[in-house]
């Protein structure tokens, strides 16, 4: 029987500041669990997501964040593993 491996793709994180309104739709859509409510705050007061530390390994570029983000304030592109 021949098998094959499957591609699972590693994604890179990138927010948009400006964008963002601070909802945590992001945060809790996340299947790997990489996001979290960071203490920085944008020029409008939100606070942004971040990468918790260690974890930006985790990211499986699925994209969740970025179809579910109603400001299209965050995005992932896939890095070579």
């Amino acid at each position: 029987m021949d098998r094959q491996r499957a591609h699972v793709p590693k994604g890179q994180v990138y927010i948009i500041p400006d964008r963002c309104k601070g909802c945590g739709i992001c945060i809790a859509y996340c299947p790997a669990k990489v996001l979290r409510e960071s203490s920085k705050s944008n020029g409008r007061g939100y606070h942004l997501p971040e990468v918790i530390p260690g974890k930006a390994e985790d990211c499986v570029h699925c994209q969740f964040c970025s179809l579910i983000c109603p400001d299209f304030a965050i995005y992932t592109q896939e890095v070579p593993v």
